[in-house]
């Protein structure tokens, strides 16, 4: 969508960090002597992606560093670690949701077919295992515990499929596995590796929980009010795939609620969606959703201004910022 750069992208360490983070998660994928395993494995790498978590590694080993002085090489492989997991978890993602394309890419089951996927996500995890074990037995475990919040939240998320009564908590339970764990591991590294005071970990560690939650509120609330076009995808898919998010979970006990039941229980067919998709923008669940989003935004930025007010804790402060902005108006979404 056109929303303003990324706050990221305008710090001047910005490109030497992303140079260092393409390089270690390449040279993490490759395996000597087996070019074939290696092309799987760096398939959904080579096809890019923001980084978000690595740069987060970063700059919470950067907020105790002076302005414009690089990280060590360990925060990088840190913040790699976290970024081989969420990839990995991708490749599983894919499998389970039967994904033709990914990244603008043909995705991994897609082309090498789900026994390869599902044991070249394995291999991503297990590389990024090897990558914590080398930073010492705490970035270790907490990656082990990451891997097992994600799947966890999964878990959860599978067990409220199709369910109208679902609940916040169910919710907010789901996210906080699938989406803030790794946002919360990813800072909370950056802060073991950058050898900050644990009171400071432990903030940037509560930072990245309270963006990752942020992060997925305003990614359910796009789903609903982005267009096909800007989205890249069918606005409403979690509706069509089961998933009931913030934004859908309050319209269903609004006045749009009768309505938008009637639909979802009727099961979704592309009519359905578009109906759905209008239940759900003009129901008032948008506006409740949004109102969490803030209020998550407004807590992360107070969180990691607790710790450092540098550039790289403002450039934090600024990425949730950004997330807001990226909710295209009714206008633009029409």
């Amino acid at each position: 969508m056109d929303v303003a750069a990324n706050p990221i992208a305008q710090l001047p360490t910005a490109a030497g960090d992303a140079e260092r983070i393409e390089q270690v998660l390449l040279d993490a994928t490759r395996v000597d002597g087996d070019p074939y395993l290696s092309e799987i494995a760096s398939h959904l790498i080579k096809a890019g992606g923001k980084r978000q978590r690595p740069h987060f590694t970063v700059l919470t080993a950067a907020t105790r560093l002076p302005d414009g002085v690089a990280v060590p090489l360990d925060v990088v492989r840190g913040g790699v670690a976290v970024e081989l997991v969420q990839v990995g978890s991708l490749y599983h993602d894919d499998v389970m949701d039967e994904a033709d394309m990914r990244r603008q890419v043909q995705s991994v089951n897609a082309r090498w077919g789900n026994l390869r996927a599902i044991l070249a996500g394995d291999f991503l995890l297990a590389r990024a295992s090897e990558i914590a074990a080398s930073l010492g037995t705490e970035v270790a475990g907490l990656l082990a515990s990451t891997i097992a919040r994600l799947c966890e939240g999964q878990v959860a998320e599978l067990q409220t499929l199709y369910d109208v009564d679902r609940s916040i908590e169910s919710y907010e339970r789901s996210i906080g596995g699938k989406t803030a764990a790794l946002f919360s591991a990813a800072t909370r590294i950056g802060g073991i590796v950058g050898e900050h005071p644990r009171e400071d970990i432990d903030r940037l560690t509560e930072f990245g929980r309270l963006y990752g939650m942020a992060f997925q509120v305003v990614d359910d609330i796009l789903d609903c009010v982005a267009s096909d076009a800007q989205l890249g995808k069918p606005a409403g898919k979690d509706m069509l795939e089961g998933v009931y998010s913030l934004p859908v979970i309050h319209t269903l006990t609004g006045p749009n609620g009768d309505a938008l039941r009637s639909v979802l229980n009727d099961g979704l067919d592309e009519s359905d969606r578009h109906t759905a998709i209008e239940l759900v923008r003009h129901g008032g669940g948008v506006e409740q959703a949004l109102v969490v989003a803030e209020r998550y935004v407004d807590e992360a930025k107070a969180v990691v201004r607790s710790v450092s007010t540098n550039a790289a804790a403002e450039t934090l402060a600024a990425t949730a910022d950004h997330l807001l902005a990226s909710i295209p108006t009714a206008s633009a979404a029409a």
